[in-house]
C-alpha cells in the first residue's frame, strides 16, 4: 500500500467528508471556503494507490497558533497509518510555512482512535467542551512544535 498525500482544494474536502457515516454535521465548498476565508490555511488530502481516502484541514488563528479543524479517513482506509501521515505532514508544514508555536485540535469522546492518535504524538489535553452528552462533548489538545 502507497500513501501519499498532497495539498487539496474545498472542493475535494467537501465531497469526500460525504463518505464518512460519523460525520452527522456536513459542510459545503461554502461553509468550509467561509471558514478559511483570509487565513493562512492548509488542506491535505491522502491518496491510497491513487484513491483519495482522507483529509486534514486546518489554519492559522493568530500569530503563534494554528488549528487543525476538520479530517477523517474513510472507514475502509482506517488503521493503516494514513491519520498519522496527515497529521506528521500537517505539522511539518506548520513548522515550514507558518513557523506557529502551538497546534490547536478537538476531538469527540466517540472517537478514541483519534484521541489515541493525538496523545502518541505528543498532544496534551488541555481542555473540555462540554455539548450535553459525553458522545459529542469535545476534548481539546494542544501541542508546542519545537
Amino acid at each position: 500500500m502507497q500513501v501519499s498525500i498532497r495539498e487539496g482544494s474545498v472542493k475535494d474536502v467537501a465531497a469526500m467528508q460525504k463518505l464518512i457515516p460519523e460525520f452527522s454535521k456536513k459542510h459545503s465548498e461554502i461553509s468550509i471556503s467561509e471558514r478559511l476565508k483570509d487565513r493562512i490555511s492548509l488542506i491535505l488530502i491522502a491518496s491510497v494507490n491513487g484513491t483519495d481516502v482522507a483529509f486534514k484541514v486546518g489554519y492559522q488563528v493568530s500569530d503563534n497558533e494554528f488549528y487543525s479543524w476538520i479530517g477523517a479517513v474513510l472507514p475502509q482506509y482506517r488503521k493503516l497509518g494514513v491519520a498519522q501521515a496527515l497529521l506528521s505532514q500537517q505539522e511539518a508544514w506548520v513548522k515550514k510555512h507558518v513557523g506557529l508555536c502551538y497546534i490547536r485540535v478537538k476531538s469527540m469522546n466517540q472517537f478514541p482512535a483519534m484521541m489515541s492518535l493525538l496523545i502518541n504524538n505528543g498532544y496534551q489535553i488541555h481542555g473540555y467542551e462540554d455539548n450535553g452528552n459525553i458522545t459529542s462533548s469535545k476534548v481539546l489538545f494542544i501541542k508546542q512544535l519545537q
